[in-house]
Order: C-alpha cells, then structure tokens, then sequence
C-alpha cells in the first residue's frame, strides 16, 4: 500500500478545512515533506484511460495566439451550438407566453389556475429526471445524445398543434420537460471542459442571454404568426408546429457538427487535441471520468457552496418563470393592444442582453463574480416594489410601470454568474455531475413554484407574487453574501498552506490536475467569487 492509500498518512489532498492554526500546518508541512517527490508525479491511475493519451505530465505554456487560435476552433464547433441550441429552447419555451394571447386559453378549454400548470409540469418533470439526465450525460458522447434530446424535444412541439383540451397539453409540455431536461446541465459540462476558467463566464452568458434574444425574435415572429386568420389552423398551431420542425432539423445537424470532446474531435488534428486538453489543465476540475466515486457525491452533499449555488436559483427562477410565462398578460393589463405588447416584449429581450452582457464586462473588468451579482440585485428590488405601489391610471404610469417590469429582470445575471461559478469551482467529474443536478433540481423546483404564485383571483396586479419575489430577492441578497465570506476564506486557508511550505498547495505544474480530484481534495485549487 503506497502512502497515498494509507488512511493513516496524511494526505495534500484530504480535505484541508482540518488545518485551523500554525501547529498543524507546520505539521502537514512536516508529514508530507518525506513524499513530496513521489507527489509531484502525475498518477495515471487516476487519469481517465482515454483523456490520458492526451494528457502531458506537466503544465507547459501555450502562447497567447496559438490559444486564441484554438479558442476560435472550439468557438466554431461547440460554443455556436451551445448558443444556437439555447436560443431554439428558449424560443420553444416561449411559445406558451406568446399563444396564452394568440388564443390558446379559449380553444383549449382552460380555466383557472390550468394555464399556470402548463408551465409547471415541465418543472417537475425535470425536478425528477435530472439527476439520472447528469448521470447519463457523463458517461455518454455528450454531444450525440443533445442532438438526439433536440429531435425529440422537437417531435414534442409540434405534437402541441394536435393538442385539443388541458390532458393533451399537460401530456405534451411533460415531455417536452423530459427532453429539454438535458440542455443546460450539457452546457455547463461543455463549459469546462471545452474553456479555461476566465473564459467560461463569458461562454456562459453568451448562450444564457439567448433568453434575451427570444424574447426580439419570438415577439416578432409571434406576431407574425399572429396575422394568419383563416386555414385549417389557428396562429398558434401554426407556431408550435413550425417551431417542432424546426427543431429537428436543427438537432440532426447537432449530430453532425459538433465534437463530443477535444480527445473524440475528429474535426481537429492529433496536435491541436493535445493543446486543448492542456490548455484546460489550469481549470483543476478535471476533462472527463467515467468512474463513479460515492466519496465525491457525499462530498458533494456537504460542501456548502454547492448548496449556495442551489438556493441562487431556486431565488432567481421563480420570479423568472412566473414573469415569463405571465409576460404577456402583466403588460396587456397595463392598457396595451396585442400587437403593443408583442413589441414590448422584444424592448424587454434587449434589456436582458444589456444586463447579461454587462455584468460579464464588469466580471472581466474587475474579477469580482459576487459583488457584480449583489450589485444587479438592486433595480430587482426598485422594479418591484414599484410594480405593487404605482397605480395604473394614466398612459404615463403605464409606460413606468412596464420599465419597471424591465429592470425587476436584472437578476438574471445572478443567475447566469452562479452557473459560470459552479463550472469554475466544482472539481471531480462525480462531484461536479451531483453539484449539477442538485443545481438543477432546485432550478426546477422555483421554476415549478414560479406560475403558481401569480393567482387567477389576484389579477391583474398579482400582488401576493410580486410580494413573493421580494422575498426571493433578500434571501438572494443573504446567500451572495454567504458565499463570497465562506470561499474568500477557503482561499485563504490554502494561501496558510503554501505560505507554511506545503508544496502540493502551491504547485505551479499543477501535475495532479488531470487526476479527477475534488476542489476540496486538491489543495493547489482555488476559489473564484
């Protein structure tokens, strides 16, 4: 048994909150310093079969241009899918909001709160589904079976133009929430292991703020499906159905186009697979690792910042879902034509790219991930507490109160930091495939939660949702917070170990990289916040 395997030895990379004070780094200095150079060797062991025949023993530089060059590649092949793909589910998804004012209520035969659980049968579907969706997306050829997701959630879709009454729609839209189910979680996969950390907040937001993008493009091609008055169907069949084929179309061509991962990249020389392995190694979250570890899972379980992560969602998707799928009908309320608030609804589009690509710029500019996310909390709070105080008499108010509805948005970039984040801070592939679908379990649920708090007897104004969504938004304000003191203290407790001589925790080759290490394994790891 090496000393690696001894539980009695201990290791650089037991979990390092038990070093509190300047005796036991000294002591861990003292231990680890007879077998600093068998550690300072990779393990191949540990290193996935098949991302170690890409992967060298240590770190070594890639130039600035040859990995701009290389990021242009995977640019072309994964990150123009990972826009493209959300910007189609993001356009499905908005269909609903956009047919609840084309006529689907009445042709349907809905009533009371039966609008409200189209949206949220999708929700709890994925609540159920995602775990076993991460688990398969890890050890699958990821981009395969998203092109397969695609053409199913397409079939779906169109399948909703058939729809005559609340069953078939509810049986449709939980389908539609199995196969859309697999899309974000992917993304955020894709992200690392395509991008080095600093890249991936930007990627991150660049496929997110395809949300913004529907909202222009959907308002406007809503409308225009809004004009069909005679034919065999009604505008909103007409929607679902164009959009449903569209879509499959679209996830062949995933199939075809994009890599599965840099080592499976039969787009890319043998050379330039070396280099975007090597250029992720800085990232110490590891590529790719088939092995399911239980450790890591109820590592994962534990580690607070997982958790934070969860509860940013679950405070930013139910005010999003609710205001989403109620878009429609909160602006119409304010006085407005159906054509005015298709309109109205792309202004609002290009708001939400304003905020997402503004706070990534900050992000950049700064490095400050939660600070920025704190900041973008404020106009959530103006925006709301003006929706319930404002009166809606003169076209003056009105026109306030739908800015209002905009800025209440500006905590999307919350949202869309804290994926970048889990990405960026959650090492080992076992770990990393828990963190994610807790994230998304918990994104399902607010987003279940969401519709259901805007009540058929609370119309218009929907006071006891927006009073709801303050709530939301302190609780957000309170985990930020938390999360910045709990992983500007972890680092700190890391710098103790380097400064104190501990090797493993200041290693610049970062050998150990590829080795399928948690963050809290990996005492070279450190915190972005």
């Amino acid at each position: 048994m090496s000393k690696h395997d001894d539980p009695n030895t201990v290791s650089p990379y037991r979990d390092i909150q038990q070093v509190d004070d300047k005796h036991a780094l000294e002591e861990v200095e003292r231990t680890l310093s007879p077998d600093l150079d068998k550690g300072n060797q990779q393990r191949y062991d540990k290193v996935d079969k098949e991302l170690a025949k890409y992967a060298a023993d240590e770190a070594f530089e890639i130039s600035e241009e040859e990995n701009s060059r290389l990021r242009r590649l995977i640019d072309k092949r994964v990150l123009a899918i990972m826009i493209t793909t959300y910007f189609i589910q993001a356009i499905d998804k908005g269909t609903l909001s956009f047919s609840s004012i084309m006529g689907i209520i009445d042709d349907t035969g809905l009533y009371g709160q039966q609008y409200s659980w189209l949206t949220t049968c999708i929700y709890i579907t994925i609540l159920i589904v995602e775990y076993p969706q991460n688990y398969i997306i890890a050890r699958v050829p990821i981009a395969k079976y998203l092109s397969f997701m695609i053409v199913a959630w397409g079939i779906v879709l169109a399948c909703t133009a058939l729809c005559k009454n609340f069953t078939g729609l509810v049986v449709v839209r939980t389908l539609l929430g199995l196969f859309e189910s697999a899309c974000q979680p992917a993304f955020v996969v894709l992200s690392s292991i395509w991008y080095k950390r600093e890249e991936q907040a930007s990627r991150v937001t660049y496929w997110y703020m395809m949300n913004g993008a529907q909202q222009i493009v959907g308002g406007l091609l809503a409308y225009c499906f809004s004009l069909i008055k005679t034919g065999p169907l009604k505008s909103w069949q007409w929607l679902f159905l164009s959009y449903g084929i569209v879509s499959v179309l679209y996830g062949f061509f995933v199939g075809w186009w994009m890599p599965d991962s840099p080592m499976r990249a039969k787009c890319f020389t043998e050379e330039d697979k070396r280099l975007m392995v090597e250029r992720v190694r800085s990232n110490q979250t590891g590529v790719q690792n088939r092995k399911f570890k239980k450790e890591q899972v109820y590592e994962a379980l534990k580690d607070p910042q997982v958790w934070g992560y969860a509860v940013v969602q679950l405070c930013t998707t139910l005010p999003t879902s609710g205001l989403g799928s109620f878009q429609g009908l909160i602006i119409k309320s304010f006085g407005f034509s159906i054509l005015e608030t298709q309109l109205l609804a792309m202004v609002l589009g290009f708001y939400i790219i304003m905020v997402l690509l503004g706070s990534v710029w900050i992000v950049k500019k700064t490095n400050q991930n939660l600070l920025t996310m704190l900041g973008f909390c404020i106009p959530s709070f103006i925006g709301t507490i003006c929706l319930m105080t404002v009166p809606s008499e003169t076209k003056t108010q009105k026109i306030g109160l739908v800015i209002c509805y905009y800025i209440t948005l500006s905590f999307w970039s919350a949202q869309t930091l804290a994926l970048s984040m889990l990405s960026r801070n959650v090492g080992g592939q076992t770990k990393k495939s828990v963190a994610v679908a807790l994230n998304f379990i918990i994104w399902a649920t607010g987003n279940a939660i969401g519709p259901q708090v805007f009540l058929a007897t609370d119309a218009p104004r929907y006071f006891i949702a927006f009073a709801t969504h303050l709530g939301c938004y302190s609780l957000l304000v309170v985990v930020i917070v938390g999360l910045r003191f709990y992983l500007k203290y972890q680092n700190k407790k890391r710098d103790e170990l380097a400064a104190a001589g501990v090797q493993e925790a200041a290693d610049a080759k970062m050998v150990h990289a590829f080795e399928d290490l948690t963050d809290k394994e990996n005492p070279n790891f450190r915190y972005v916040y």
